[in-house]
């Protein structure tokens, strides 16, 4: 991906020839992520793979490692835990959010490899491509897409596919 430009929470992705506006998180780009600060940190991440909601669409073409959401499925955001910004099973001892949501948010997910390895304590995590609210309306520190322009970009992403958060 050549990146995201922009100012605040809305931002504008590039992929060869596509160009579309997108959200960020509520306190626009960050240069230092913390946990709950509300950023979309800035930098170049790896696409590790993606999720989808089996019961709301149709398997997605990706060049991605693809798995079903399940409703066991969690993100720990507990920077205490040793699972801390990794996939979990609900029930979980500590802080982690559930995958399989009500919204349509997480219909289709890409995990994006912020914080990753060496994962720092408090350092963000969730960092995801997600399903955008009607009217691109801010994230927590994601990067968020109309569904029909997630799924089309799904297409085309492989694990050797980068993401760069541009100042």
């Amino acid at each position: 991906m050549s990146g995201l430009g922009g100012k605040g929470p809305r931002g504008i992705l590039r992929f060869g020839a596509l160009t579309v506006p997108c959200a960020l998180g509520r306190t626009g780009r960050t240069a230092l992520k913390k946990e709950g600060d509300g950023g979309t940190p800035i930098g170049t991440w790896p696409v590790r793979r993606a999720f989808w909601r089996a019961d709301r669409l149709m398997r997605p073409q990706t060049g991605l490692t693809l798995r079903a959401i399940g409703p066991s499925d969690g993100w720990c955001d507990a920077p205490e835990d040793r699972n801390y910004n990794r996939l979990v099973r609900h029930p979980y001892p500590a802080s982690a959010e559930h995958m399989m949501r009500s919204d349509e948010l997480y219909d289709v997910v890409v995990v994006l490899g912020h914080n990753e390895r060496p994962r720092r304590r408090g350092g963000g995590s969730a960092i995801f491509m997600h399903v955008a609210r009607p009217g691109l309306t801010p994230t927590a520190g994601c990067i968020a897409l109309p569904r029909p322009v997630l799924v089309r970009l799904l297409r085309y992403l492989s694990r050797r596919t980068v993401v760069t958060v541009l100042a």
